[in-house]
């Protein structure tokens, strides 16, 4: 390690500043996708077996809940716009406005150029943990998803179950697509229920045992027409390890609901307004 200069401490104090402020976004009406929501019914139920993943589609206006229903599980969630897998969930922006981890009245944003809000987080029974001890939160957008590539480079060995090959699966099995193509529209990935954060001395990700329990749920509002996978993570509460079939797993359920009438004042998000011209 270099010496350190002599105004080592003065550098170090100057105050952050938030690189993407987002007071100019129209906050989500929470109380109008509240009453849309009380007179939803259910529409769809796709259950996710351990160890596995599967897709499911929700129309725009309508909402999508994940649940745990029989153990402390995690999962892994890619969304693509219904009718084009180019416009995909974007973690790193959704990260840059709303932070490390989302709970209720965070949106999930969409890819460039697009960059759209694609879902709103509408209730999430998981939002008392708040930060632990630790720097643990839930619901994060910094895992990138268990893969077996990094399993292979750092372990040795092929496991086909990795949330990467879950999604892979779903996706072929949903579009028709051979599963060396479809792996290339699966990206990195809101990690539902996870307990995440980074080490204070290190700045290394880690996981922790997440604090879901059959009976929990993130609920979610879609903005525009969505195909969705999820993966029932192999690591189970991600309390020790993943990528092995060494963790206790459980099924996660996914339920579609569709309101009588969508939010009072609400129309689907329109694609980013920049011209693309790039200066040329």
């Amino acid at each position: 390690m270099t010496n350190a200069p002599a105004d080592a401490a003065a550098r170090r104090a100057v105050a952050p500043v938030i690189v993407y402020p987002d007071d100019s976004l129209i906050p989500a009406d929470l109380a109008s996708y509240g009453r849309a929501r009380a007179t939803a019914r259910k529409v769809e139920e796709v259950m996710i077996a351990p160890r596995d993943g599967g897709c499911f589609r929700v129309r725009a206006g309508q909402f999508f809940r994940i649940s745990s229903v029989e153990g402390p599980q995690v999962g892994d969630l890619n969304l693509w716009a219904a009718d084009d897998l180019g416009e995909r969930f974007f973690s790193g922006k959704t990260r840059a406005l709303h932070g490390t981890h989302v709970s209720t009245g965070d949106r999930l944003w969409s890819c460039l150029p697009y960059l759209r809000p694609m879902a709103t987080v509408v209730a999430d029974t998981l939002d008392w943990y708040g930060a632990d001890a630790f720097g643990g939160r839930v619901h994060d957008v910094i895992g990138t998803r268990c893969d077996p590539y990094t399993h292979r480079l750092l372990d040795g060995g092929e496991y086909h179950h990795c949330c990467h090959s879950n999604l892979s699966r779903a996706l072929a099995a949903a579009t028709g697509l051979p599963v060396r193509e479809a792996e290339l529209h699966v990206h990195d990935v809101l990690n539902v229920f996870m307990c995440t954060g980074f080490t204070r001395d290190t700045g290394q990700y880690f996981m922790k045992a997440s604090p879901v329990r059959p009976g929990d749920y993130i609920e979610f509002f879609a903005e525009i027409d969505l195909l969705g996978a999820l993966s029932a993570c192999p690591g189970g509460d991600c309390s020790a390890t993943h990528s092995s079939d060494a963790a206790a797993c459980y099924p996660l359920k996914v339920e579609v609901f569709a309101p009588e009438e969508p939010p009072e004042g609400w129309a689907p998000p329109q694609v980013n307004g920049y011209s693309r011209g790039h200066g040329v």
